[in-house]
């Protein structure tokens, strides 16, 4: 859903990325009702430039489906501060 997002905001095209580099990346799992959970992952896609976008997505999904909600989907354009 994270790419489509981007293709659709005309940040991406199918020619842009090597869908094989493609990393995915839980940060967090809230139970929020029986069998239902909210879910933040970060999505990096590399582009054929060497160029990565980075996102975050939030939804909801259960053991019987993935997404049990709409999906959102946060372009991440600059990293502040130095964490290490």
């Amino acid at each position: 859903m994270a790419f489509l997002h981007l293709k659709n905001a005309e940040l991406i095209n199918n020619l842009d990325i090597d869908l094989t580099k493609t990393k995915v990346t839980l940060i967090a799992s809230e139970k929020i009702d029986k069998d239902l959970y909210r879910q933040v992952h970060t999505v990096l896609f590399k582009k054929k430039t060497g160029e990565v976008i980075k996102v975050i997505t939030i939804n909801n999904a259960s053991n019987v489906e993935c997404s049990m909600s709409g999906v959102d989907v946060y372009v991440i354009s600059e990293r502040l501060g130095d964490y290490r």
